[in-house]
C-alpha cells in the first residue's frame, strides 16, 4: 500500500546512545537547562521524557535547594513511568527511588489521596507521584506558599489550557504567581488542536524551552527508518472496505470510530466482530489472558487479537494486564480499540496505527502516530493510516484539504502549536438501489443531526433568503473581515472594553458596512450567527476566508506559506480509494521547520548581513551551523539570521 507521506531517516542510533551520565540525546539537552525555574520540554513519545525528569528532579533536590518533587500525570496508568529506576549504574550520581507510600496513582478515592498529599507536604519525604486530578483537589486544600522550594512536574502538559475554565491551567498560574515553586512541563504534543493556546504568551515567555522533535528522534533510531501517513476513502460502510488496507502481517492498532461519528454503525461490538471476520475465523479465546485466536482466511496462521472495545470490566482488565506484560513481537498481532491505546499506551512492536473516521483533533492524531513510532528490531517502517468516508466534493477540493492536513500534521511532528485545518465534508453515498443501505444511511443521518445540533434559547433563525445565503456562503469571509477591521484589532486586546461592545456595537457596524441592504433585524440575525459560530466552534477550527492556519502561541502562520505540495494524485481502487503523495524526505521536514521559524523571526536584512561574517567564523571554529534550539542567545540569533537569509533568497527567486 503506497504511503501518503514517506519520510526516510538515517538510522544513526544517536537518539538512543547515552553519555557518561547515562543520558540519551534528548535527556542531555533537557539536563543542560536544569537550573531553569520554569522549564518546558517538548519531545515525542519514547524519547525519554520520564527519565529526563528524574535527572532534573534529583539535581534540583541535591544541588538547587529544592526540598520536594511532585510529579503529576493525566491518568493512573502513566504513573508507572516514574517507578523506582536505577540511574547510578549508568553513570548518574543517584537512583530515582520514590517511597511507594507516596505513589498516589493507585485505585481509591480522591479524599484519601488528598490527605496523603497533605501528609507528604508536611513530612520529610522528597518525591510524590499523583494524577492531575489529585493535584487539582489537593491545591484546594493547600495555600500556594506551601509549594515554595518545590518542583512540580506536569506530564502530558497539553492537558493544560489558557482558557479560564481549565482547572489545571488555573492551578499552574496561581502556583507560579504566589510561590517560589519550580515547574517542569513535559509533552509530546505541544498543541491542543484547537484555537485555545496552552499558555498565554506572557506566561509562556517565562519558560525556558527544550524542543526535541520527531525528526531528531527518528533520525537517531537504530531500526525504524521511515514513517508513512496515508488517507484512504471508502463508500458504504467502512467494514466493507477495511480488508483492503488491513495487513495481517503488520502489528496493528485499529481504532474504530466513535459511536457519535458518521462513520460509526452505532454497533461497536458488531464492528469488532466484522473486523475479526475480515481476518478469519475465531478458533478460541484464551480464558486466562483474554487473547482471541483467529485462523487467517489467507494463510491459515493463528492471529492473536486483543479486544479493548469490550466494556466488561473483568474481560478488559484481563487483556490489559496481558498487554502490559508483552515483551516480544509474537505475543500479540492486532489490537482493536475505541477510546483506549492512545496517550501513554506503549506497544513498541506496533508497525501500523489504522484509524477509522475523521479525527478533528490533531492532538489525538499525533498521539496515535506516536503509538507506532517506537524503535524496535521487528520493523523498519511505521505507518499511520486514516480510513474515512468518501467526501462529497471534487477531487481537487479533497486534495487541497488533505494537503493542508498533512502540512499541519508535519508541523505537529516538529512540536509546533497547531490548529487543525478544515477537512470535514458531508459523506457521499453510492448511487445504487440498496434498500437496506439507504435505511441505514437515513438512520445514521438522523442520529448525527440530533447529536450535532445545539439548541440556544432566543437564537434567531434566518428570516430571509439573503440572510440564509450570507450564513451559508459568506460566514468565514465575514469573520475574516471582522478580525481584520482596524477598530476590532484595537478592541480585542483591550482589558477595559466590555465584550458586549464588541458583540453589539463593532460587529453590527461591520455587517452594515458589508451588507448595507440588510434591515436591522437581518443584521441582528447575521450577528448572532457570527458570535455563536465563533464561540461554539472556538477550539475546533480557525479560518480566514478559505485559508487554514497554524498557531504558534500568539501568532498565526498561514500554512499556505509552507510552499510544499505533498499530494500527487487520487488513485481509486475497488470500494476504497487513496490519495497518493510525492515523497517527503528529511530535508523537506527541515524546510518546513525553517519556513515556520522564518515566519517568527524579526530581523532586518541589514542585521543579517552584519551577522554573516560572524556566522562564517562560527562554522569555521565549531565545524557546525549555529543551532536555533541553542540556549545561548548569540548562537540562536546567528541561526535565525541563516534562516532569514534562506527565506529572503527563496522570495527573491520567486519574484524573478
Amino acid at each position: 500500500m503506497p504511503d501518503l507521506v514517506k519520510v526516510n531517516y538515517k538510522q544513526t542510533g544517536k537518539s538512543k546512545k547515552t553519555n557518561a551520565l547515562g543520558m540519551r540525546e534528548m535527556q542531555e539537552r533537557a539536563f543542560e537547562a536544569r537550573t531553569a525555574q520554569y522549564l518546558l520540554i517538548k519531545a515525542p513519545p519514547a524519547s525519554g521524557k520520564s527519565r529526563a525528569l528524574m535527572f532534573i528532579g534529583l539535581d534540583k533536590l541535591r544541588n538547587q535547594d529544592i526540598k520536594k518533587v511532585i510529579v503529576a500525570v493525566p491518568e493512573r496508568s502513566i504513573g508507572s513511568s516514574f517507578a523506582p529506576t536505577e540511574l547510578k549504574k549508568y553513570g548518574f550520581f543517584e537512583d530515582w527511588n520514590p517511597n511507594p507510600k507516596y505513589n498516589l496513582c493507585t485505585p481509591g478515592g480522591e479524599k484519601s489521596k488528598v490527605d496523603a498529599f497533605i501528609n507528604f507536604m508536611n513530612s520529610e519525604e522528597e518525591i510524590l507521584i499523583c494524577t492531575h486530578a489529585t493535584l487539582r483537589f489537593a491545591f484546594d486544600a493547600i495555600e500556594e506558599k506551601h509549594f515554595n522550594d518545590t518542583l512540580i512536574a506536569i506530564d502530558e502538559f497539553h492537558h493544560v489550557s489558557a482558557e479560564g475554565s481549565n482547572r489545571l491551567g488555573g492551578v499552574l498560574n496561581s502556583i507560579m504567581a504566589k510561590s517560589t515553586a519550580h515547574i517542569v512541563a513535559m509533552t509530546g504534543s505541544y498543541f491542543r488542536g484547537d484555537s485555545i493556546p496552552i499558555l498565554l504568551p506572557e506566561v509562556e515567555a517565562q519558560f525556558i524551552k527544550v524542543k526535541y522533535d520527531y525528526y531528531e528522534q527518528l533520525n537517531g533510531y537504530e531500526h525504524l527508518k521511515s514513517l508513512g501517513i496515508g488517507y484512504h476513502f471508502y463508500q458504504r460502510k467502512y467494514t466493507t472496505a477495511i480488508h483492503e488496507i488491513l495487513d495481517e502481517n503488520k502489528k496493528t492498532i485499529i481504532h474504530i470510530p466513535s459511536v457519535n461519528s458518521g462513520e460509526s454503525t452505532k454497533e461497536k461490538y458488531e464492528e469488532v466482530g466484522k473486523i475479526i471476520d475480515t481476518l478469519g475465523e475465531i478458533e478460541y479465546q484464551d480464558s486466562e489472558t483474554g487473547v482471541i485466536y483467529v485462523k487467517s482466511h489467507k494463510t491459515g496462521n493463528l492471529i492473536k487479537v486483543a479486544d479493548l472495545v469490550n466494556d466488561d470490566q473483568k474481560s478488559r482488565d484481563k487483556i490489559q494486564n496481558y498487554l502490559r506484560n508483552v515483551n516480544a513481537p509474537e505475543d500479540i498481532d492486532i489490537i482493536i480499540a475505541l477510546g483506549m491505546a492512545k496517550e501513554g499506551f506503549d506497544w513498541p512492536y506496533c508497525e501500523q496505527a489504522l484509524t477509522v473516521g475523521y479525527r478533528g483533533s490533531l492532538t489525538e492524531i499525533i498521539q496515535i502516530i506516536g503509538r507506532a513510532t517506537r524503535d524496535s528490531n521487528n520493523k523498519t517502517h511505521a505507518q499511520f493510516t486514516n480510513l474515512i468516508a468518501q467526501p462529497d466534493a471534487q477531487d481537487d477540493e479533497v486534495k487541497l484539504s488533505v494537503n493542508n492536513m498533512l502540512k499541519a500534521i508535519t508541523a505537529s511532528l516538529l512540536m509546533e502549536q497547531v490548529l487543525a485545518p478544515n477537512f470535514k465534508f458531508k459523506a457521499k453515498y453510492p448511487e445504487e438501489d440498496d434498500n437496506e443501505y439507504e435505511e441505514n444511511k437515513e438512520g445514521n443521518n438522523q442520529v448525527n443531526e440530533d447529536e450535532n445540533t445545539i439548541h440556544i434559547r432566543g437564537f434567531r433563525e434566518p428570516s430571509t433568503a439573503r440572510v440564509e445565503q450570507i450564513i451559508e456562503s459568506d460566514l468565514n469571509d465575514l469573520k475574516a473581515k471582522i478580525l481584520q477591521d482596524n477598530d476590532m484589532l484595537k478592541a480585542m486586546p483591550s482589558e477595559t472594553l466590555e465584550p458586549e461592545v464588541i458583540n453589539q456595537v463593532l460587529i453590527p457596524k461591520i455587517i452594515r458596512e458589508t451588507y448595507p441592504e440588510l434591515s436591522d433585524d437581518e443584521v441582528e440575525e447575521v450577528r448572532q450567527h457570527i458570535v455563536v459560530d465563533s464561540v461554539i466552534k472556538n477550539g475546533s477550527i480557525e479560518e480566514q476566508g478559505d485559508r487554514r492556519f497554524i498557531k504558534m502561541a500568539d501568532t498565526f502562520v498561514n500554512i499556505d506559506e509552507i510552499h510544499i505540495d505533498l499530494i500527487d494524485s487520487v488513485n481509486p481502487f475497488q470500494k476504497a480509494f487513496e490519495i497518493l503523495s510525492k515523497s517527503v524526505t528529511a530535508p523537506v521536514l527541515r524546510t518546513i521547520q525553517e519556513t515556520i521559524d522564518a515566519s517568527r523571526i524579526k530581523m532586518t536584512e541589514q542585521e543579517a548581513i552584519i551577522l554573516w561574517p560572524k556566522i562564517k567564523a562560527w562554522v569555521q571554529k565549531t565545524g557546525k551551523n549555529p543551532d536555533i534550539k541553542s540556549l545561548e542567545p548569540k548562537e540562536k540569533r546567528m541561526a535565525e539570521a541563516v534562516i532569514f537569509l534562506k527565506e529572503l533568497k527563496r522570495k527573491q527567486k520567486q519574484n524573478v
